[in-house]
């Protein structure tokens, strides 16, 4: 079985290409500036050539902010980019693997998010994520279209990266404790991802960690954690004057990911830990 993975250079693409050069499976990793996803020509004709049986969607215009002011950025890549991966996995009898968020939910539910819940996101970020996984859905059969949440890895576009930066030159930092959602590693992601392909499922599916946590909660345990000692203060989101609207309670059920593939997706602190242990996060 060959790969081919869009977005390579970031920290969840990094993530599938590390495990597929470990355990020698034949992949292609394409990103910016070389492949503009955008553009189907190019596009259409990279997958011509390479013939995957898998398409992984890695890329994603994640700048929550920047999408407020400059969507047509956010757009190109979260749909237009989405729809030609998708229009090619069809021609071409591709399995399509996409990335979505918990964005896509306005946060009113206050319980876990289900898949069956109807998407109200918020912002411009949550709008083109969702835009994409519509398409995806109305045009494909052969998919698996996962949401994801507070994402972090091996890169700097994460929450625990920008926190453990932003530490270095401060006495203190405050983080909000009335945001909710639940961190997931790219090593929990990518595990899954290549586990549902063994299993040959279908469709759409959440895939977080288990439990929740506020950034505050978050950001203590990171703190303990790597022995940060400086204090932290608690916050509220609307203390950051952030012109973006974001979800205040977007945690998502993976409950029917665990049924299907019988397995126990370990606790967000769990992971955390683990992720600490395999890798040493130095910035």
């Amino acid at each position: 079985m060959k790969f081919v993975v869009f977005g390579s250079k970031g920290q969840l693409g990094r993530e599938f290409c590390r495990v597929f050069e470990k355990d020698n499976i034949k992949f292609e990793g394409y990103d910016l500036p070389e492949i503009d996803i955008s553009d189907n020509i190019i596009i259409d004709k990279l997958i011509s050539n390479s013939k995957p049986d898998v398409i992984i969607n890695c890329a994603s215009f994640n700048d929550v902010a920047l999408a407020e002011t400059d969507y047509n950025s956010a757009y190109k890549t979260n749909v237009l980019g989405v729809s030609n991966l998708a229009v090619c996995c069809k021609l071409h009898n591709i399995k399509f693997v996409h990335y979505s968020t918990d964005y896509v939910f306005d946060g009113n539910k206050k319980e876990l998010y289900t898949e069956d819940d109807v998407p109200n996101p918020l912002n411009n970020y949550g709008k083109s994520k969702l835009e994409g996984e519509q398409f995806v859905v109305n045009n494909l059969s052969n998919f698996l279209l996962f949401r994801l949440s507070w994402l972090y890895g091996d890169g700097k576009q994460n929450f625990m990266y920008k926190i453990l930066n932003l530490i270095k030159n401060r006495d203190s930092i405050s983080v909000s404790d009335d945001e909710f959602s639940i961190p997931t590693s790219t090593r929990l992601a990518a595990e899954i991802t290549i586990l549902a392909l063994k299993n040959n499922l279908t469709g759409l599916f959440h895939l977080v960690n288990t439990g929740a946590a506020s950034r505050y909660e978050w950001i203590k345990e990171l703190f303990e954690i790597k022995n940060i000692n400086k204090p932290l203060i608690k916050a509220k989101m609307n203390d950051f004057n952030s012109p973006v609207k974001r979800p205040q309670f977007s945690p998502l059920s993976n409950e029917k990911i665990s049924k299907a593939l019988n397995i126990t997706i370990p606790s967000w602190k769990e992971e955390l830990n683990k992720f600490f242990v395999n890798f040493d996060y130095i910035i």
